[in-house]
């Protein structure tokens, strides 16, 4: 059997792991990736349940493709990750068009499902938390990224509970892979040219492993010598603990971007969350960290207008923001979402929710522009990924992930080169190579 598989991914850098390990399980059964949705015989959405409009995309989605093989043999669709685990029965009961449901802990499963359904042409649901077997089974299987910059999922699940939050329901919880199983996969990808890998979990900072931590396994990927950049995403403020804030002391590879979501100023509002930390916590983690390397930055994650926010709640947010200078942060009108304690909250006015997050996104992006404004006529090391869409440049990151558009060859994909920012916007910066230059980098 040789077919064509294409996957859409939505949501979080999890579920890109994930998309990326789905093709290379799928290959052992004979599909092979494409890029071209219309000549895919099978058509596998990998799905986000962290706000209604994400779940709404998928059947919108759907109905694309529908339209699209109107005339043609219909592909076999999945609909994976967590809106397949929250809503698999109402999915097949609202889209008959719908073959197969995976939830994002029965990823190991899916080659005999495609079988399975094909022989019987019966729709399958697989929604079993079974990590476990998920991260052994795909430990066996290469994880064939081909690419300088990839991810590793070294935990996944939430035991935290926060009250507007899915991922206890659709994740399962916490769970941390074992210790050398992680390595492993570190050594393989280094050993296919990537040198830059940021380990994943939705409480990547509470990773243990019968008691080794993140800081050990960043202390392990460290002594690869083809690995150059560190990252991690997304940690939760209560594991940031001192054996890992001391790694910013001692490491040289981990990134000086620390992406710590607080939600909200508000002490108030953080307890209606459940959130089990207070903002006097989070201003030590960030002052301890900055008394270690001041050119450490944050970014960071808000919801605007959970249930309960009054206006101080409100200044307060803005007053954090202002204080700590967050760069590159993510917010977001709060979305209730079925089965969490705070669906069935009332609902700020959407009007004021919206006032309010238009001042937030003002701010967060006046401190992106900053933050790049001050890059102007400096250099800065840039680990180059890829040649821009029309071939005319590469494209690179900063240490800070700033996307970087500079003049340079295809044989400098892979490689950390120093560039002299002459411009930038919001989002970009813009420079040159500087050629010749006896500086070393990491």
């Amino acid at each position: 059997m040789n077919q064509k598989i294409f996957i859409k991914t939505f949501g979080c850098q999890m579920n890109e792991y994930d998309s990326n390990r789905i093709y290379d399980t799928v290959k052992k059964i004979g599909y092979y990736k494409t890029e071209n949705y219309e000549e895919a015989n099978c058509y596998l959405l990998n799905t986000c349940h962290i706000r209604d409009k994400a779940k709404e995309k998928v059947y919108h989605e759907i109905g694309r493709v529908k339209k699209i093989f109107r005339f043609k043999k219909k592909p076999l669709v999945i609909i994976a990750g967590c809106v397949a685990q929250a809503e698999n029965q109402e999915m097949l009961r609202r889209e008959p068009y719908i073959d197969l449901l995976i939830g994002p802990q029965s990823y190991h499963k899916i080659n005999d499902t495609i079988l399975n359904h094909i022989q019987e042409k019966k729709k399958i649901e697989q929604t079993d938390f079974d990590t476990f077997s998920k991260f052994d089974y795909l430990s066996k299987i290469k994880n064939e990224s081909g690419k300088v910059s990839s991810f590793i999922t070294i935990q996944e699940g939430c035991d935290k509970f926060c009250h507007f939050c899915v991922v206890p329901y659709t994740r399962g919880p916490e769970y941390s892979r074992p210790f050398n199983q992680i390595l492993n996969e570190a050594k393989y990808l280094a050993e296919q040219g990537v040198k830059e890998i940021t380990l994943l979990g939705q409480n990547v900072n509470a990773y243990n492993n019968e008691g080794l931590k993140l800081s050990n396994l960043i202390y392990e990927i460290e002594k690869l010598k083809e690995i150059k950049r560190i990252r991690y995403t997304t940690s939760h403020p209560k594991d940031m603990t001192n054996d890992l804030i001391e790694v910013y002391k001692y490491s040289k590879k981990v990134m000086p971007l620390v992406h710590l979501p607080i939600q909200s100023g508000s002490d108030k509002i953080l307890n209606l969350m459940n959130r089990k930390h207070t903002i006097k916590a989070y201003l030590k983690i960030y002052e301890k960290l900055k008394s270690i390397n001041n050119k450490i930055k944050f970014s960071s994650d808000f919801i605007i207008g959970y249930p309960g926010e009054e206006k101080q709640d409100f200044v307060d947010t803005l007053k954090l923001i202002k204080e700590i200078n967050f760069i590159n942060s993510y917010s977001f009108i709060f979305s209730p979402r079925p089965g969490t304690v705070a669906a069935d909250l009332e609902i700020l006015d959407k009007q004021i929710a919206s006032s309010r997050l238009e001042e937030i996104k003002n701010i967060l992006f006046e401190n992106q522009i900053i933050m790049n404004k001050s890059f102007e006529n400096k250099t800065l090391d840039v680990l180059v990924e890829n040649l821009t869409d029309d071939k005319a440049k590469v494209f690179g990151r900063s240490e800070y992930m700033t996307p970087v558009i500079l003049n340079g060859k295809e044989d400098e994909i892979g490689k950390i080169v120093q560039v002299k920012i002459n411009r930038s916007n919001r989002t970009t910066l813009f420079g040159d190579i500087i050629r010749n230059s006896n500086k070393r980098v990491a």
